[in-house]
């Protein structure tokens, strides 16, 4: 698990510069820990027309390093420069 430094929470990560491939430090409350985008559901992400507000889906598929994969939505992730 690693924390965010004062570095990674200035570079807040914007949709223009995340795309799949991209590195990335995915925050949490209880933790933060790096990984690479796999996969955009941005297309999927307007719950209003598929009747499913209940059940928000997150943008961002993210294989981590320690081999999870999270599910996150833009202010979530930073992108990672240390890599």
């Amino acid at each position: 698990m690693q924390f965010m430094s004062d570095e990674s929470e200035k570079k807040q990560a914007s949709s223009d510069v995340l795309s799949v491939g991209t590195r990335v430090l995915v925050r949490r409350r209880s933790e933060a820990a790096t990984g690479v985008i796999v996969e955009d559901y941005a297309e999927l992400t307007d719950t209003a027309e598929r009747g499913h507000e209940w059940a928000p889906v997150n943008r961002w598929a993210v294989a981590l390093d320690d081999g999870r994969l999270v599910f996150a939505d833009i202010e979530d992730l930073t992108v990672d420069i240390g890599k």
